[in-house]
């Protein structure tokens, strides 16, 4: 397709000339018009035509003849008007200044009409619109690098050769502050200043290091940009070299970007990484680092310092009756208090759960560590409030001194948490420092909690059941089931060796299921084949209590065994009703609802008791050993147990004293009208089968053994 030429002559005889210097030549076609208004109406025409997707003119040729204006003028408007199509001007020898001036405003080339010829002309033409092509070419690259430059989120700025800048994209500007006109030909320094942050030193152009060595070169890890209003930002950035086509070096560019929210979010990730997410402590990974860190100055300087290892009491009950939205506020509580116990240099951490560590840098003396012990039991036996609700929480606490029970982070850990569990047997709420035997403990206490978890599947559990005689007939009125553990290598083992591991790894949860189930399924039969009835009493931790399945637990295993739930007692801990009162009852009311009745065990050692026997739903008071055995030759203990008989007959309660040994204890009971009583006087526990034949007696009277028992 031929190119058209638009000839703008106002004399015929010169387009006529024109016609024919290009007539030969196939590749032009000629468009005239003899003015320039009319130009400018086709230019235009040409420009819509463009727009509609139509080919328009590839070169204006011009006679600066055309008597509309100065030579210079209309090449303005003609430039004007469609600045991508050259200009080439037609001009005689005498206007030749004129011509090459309009060079300056617009015009590509000129050509003088007495050397117009066939050869001159067609070749000048071609030679401009191959310009043009390469202009045109040069400026949609330029211009698509600009949008690019200015689309993406880097920063991109440029240097030449001795550093000063060149170009900004738009995130650049933003990101320096500096506007492109204000930043050009300034010092790279000047507009980018860039703080190591690590020395607090500024760091050298990176440009100028990067076109010195020819090399892509990257800033330290944590540099900092100070814009112009002095505002600090965070950055990363990458800088190289620029060539020319010979391959030297002329300039530099760098590529950087804003990293405040990466850099925020990885400090977040590290801080999760090494800090309880609860309560903010370090965890047990940073722990560990910390420890180290301390011990390894406590070795250097010959000093001392102590780990407390910390287990709060019964906060498993809180968190199970109340919620874990509770125990969570509960643990920030107390994370909080630990922390007003100890001083800056020490460590307070959160292994998991509801146990933490303190690691106390500098004690001059192990006695100091019993000094913050106390503080953090008296300030954790403080009330805490959390949702109008008043909770008490208490703790045991283990203590481990270096360097005379470890020279290590895991051996002193280890022999903390030993002692933590010596407190815990010795009634909570209390620190022990650690001694050497506790290791064996420890050791034979794993040992019985392995063994545990295997002893239902391994028919290990026996029943045995202990009766509760009527002292008013003699006669046998209820049994108490009791448990026991034959080991396959300690033979058979009472709860007292067993219970409190059971309980503290809520192994007791299947068992005391178990239990349950065996002694319905025992006394069910034993009733069916004595066609008597007779109470059951089965003991019932706090720990299965505030287990949510319990109740649908104990309503399941009767409906199982078909035992009649009238006649089964469960015998609760005082401790139990010493807990958080609401939650205790709404267990209480729904076991009464299955029809069950209530025992309160060991009744007495309890130290507020009283006050709540008129509020829960208890039908017997058991009294506890402790003051019956005392009972003859005491007269304190004599006056607890007949005041406990007297409340319980003006509270409706049955009363059982337990422990009864010798014949002296029982017509002591007697005189008091104590209702029922049990223990070795009457009867060791017995087997089952041992049981059912007493049950099938008359009367179910047992014959007295002699006084002369074991204690």
């Amino acid at each position: 397709m031929p190119f058209k030429v638009l000839l703008i002559q106002d004399d015929a005889h010169g387009a006529s000339v024109v016609r024919d210097a290009l007539s030969r030549n196939q590749r032009y076609e000629i468009e005239w018009v003899r003015t320039c208004a009319l130009g400018l109406d086709r230019l235009r025409a040409v420009r819509r035509q463009s727009n509609a997707g139509m080919d328009g003119i590839a070169v204006i040729l011009v006679d600066l003849s055309v008597p509309e204006g100065t030579g210079t003028e209309f090449v303005n408007r003609l430039h004007a008007a469609s600045p991508a199509i050259p200009i080439v001007i037609l001009s005689t020898a005498r206007d030749e200044a004129v011509a090459e001036a309009a060079l300056q405003h617009g015009a590509q080339d000129f050509l003088l009409k007495e050397r117009l010829d066939d050869y001159v002309l067609p070749k000048t033409l071609a030679a401009v619109i191959d310009r043009a092509d390469v202009a045109d070419a040069l400026f949609n690259e330029k211009e698509r690098a600009q949008i690019t430059l200015n689309s993406i989120g880097d920063a991109v700025i440029c240097t030449d050769v001795g550093g000063n800048v060149s170009y900004l994209n738009v995130v650049a500007e933003r990101l320096t502050g500096w506007p492109s006109d204000e930043a050009v030909g300034r010092p790279f320094e000047e507009v980018l200043r860039i703080i190591d942050t690590a020395t607090g030193a500024k760091v050298l152009n990176p440009m100028m290091a990067a076109a010195l060595h020819d090399t892509t070169i990257g800033l330290p890890s944590a540099c900092i940009l100070v814009r112009r209003d002095g505002v600090e930002l965070p950055i990363e950035d990458s800088s190289a070299p620029i060539h020319d086509r010979g391959g030297a070096v002329v300039g530099a560019v760098m590529v950087f970007h804003d990293v405040t929210t990466t850099r925020s979010l990885t400090n977040r990730l590290a801080h999760f990484a090494h800090h309880d997410s609860l309560t903010d402590l370090p965890n047990r990974v940073l722990m560990n680092d910390l420890f180290a860190k301390t011990l390894r100055t406590a070795k250097r300087h010959n000093a001392v310092l102590a780990v407390l290892y910390l287990d709060l009491d019964r906060f498993k009950h809180i968190n199970d009756s109340l919620g874990h939205a509770v125990g969570d506020r509960l643990l920030q509580a107390v994370a909080r208090r630990l922390i007003e116990c100890v001083r800056a240099s020490d460590t307070v951490c959160r292994l998991g759960g509801d146990e933490f560590v303190i690691v106390l840098s500098e004690v001059a003396h192990a006695e100091d560590a019993a000094v913050c012990a106390d503080q953090v039991l008296e300030s954790l036996r403080a009330p805490l409030v959390i949702d109008g609700q008043e909770l008490h929480i208490s703790s045991s606490i283990g203590i481990a001194i270096f360097p005379s029970d470890g020279t290590e982070v895991v051996d002193l850990l280890k022999n903390a948490d030993s002692a933590m569990y010596e407190a815990k047997g010795l009634g909570r709420d209390n620190y022990q420092f650690y001694r050497r035997e506790l290791n064996s403990g420890a050791s034979e206490r794993q040992l019985l909690e392995t063994g545990l978890r295997y002893a239902i599947e391994r028919n290990e559990f026996e029943l045995n059941y202990q009766p509760i005689m009527n002292l008013a007939t003699g006669g046998c009125s209820s049994v108490e089931a009791l448990l026991r553990w034959h080991h396959a290598t300690r033979g058979r083992l009472p709860p007292s060796e067993f219970m409190a591991i059971a309980e503290d790894s809520r192994l007791i949860v299947p068992i005391g299921r178990w239990v349950l189930r065996e002694a319905c399924r025992h006394a069910k039969a034993w009733q069916q084949s004595s066609a008597t009835e007779f109470r059951l009493c089965v003991n019932v931790s706090a720990v299965e209590l505030r287990s949510k399945e319990f109740v649908a637990g104990v309503e399941a295993i009767l409906a199982e065994t078909g035992f009649n739930p009238a006649l089964l007692e469960l015998e609760l801990t005082e401790t139990f009703l010493m807990q958080e009162s609401k939650s205790t009852d709404v267990v209480l009311q729904a076991l009464k609802r299955l029809g069950v009745t209530l025992a309160l065990d060991d009744f007495g050692t309890g130290y507020s008791s009283l006050s709540y026997m008129r509020r829960f739903p208890v039908d017997t008071l058991k009294v506890d050993r402790s003051f019956v055995r005392d009972l003859i030759t005491d007269a304190a203990d004599a006056g607890v147990v007949s005041a406990v008989i007297q409340m319980g007959k003006s509270l409706q309660m049955r009363v059982v004293a337990e422990g009864v040994e010798t014949k002296d204890q029982l017509l002591c009971l007697r005189e008091m009208a104590c209702a029922e009583a049990q223990g070795y006087y009457f009867s060791r526990p017995l087997s089952a089968a041992a049981i059912s034949d007493l049950i099938r007696r008359p009367n179910r009277v047992l014959a007295l053994p002699s006084l002369d028992l074991e204690p």
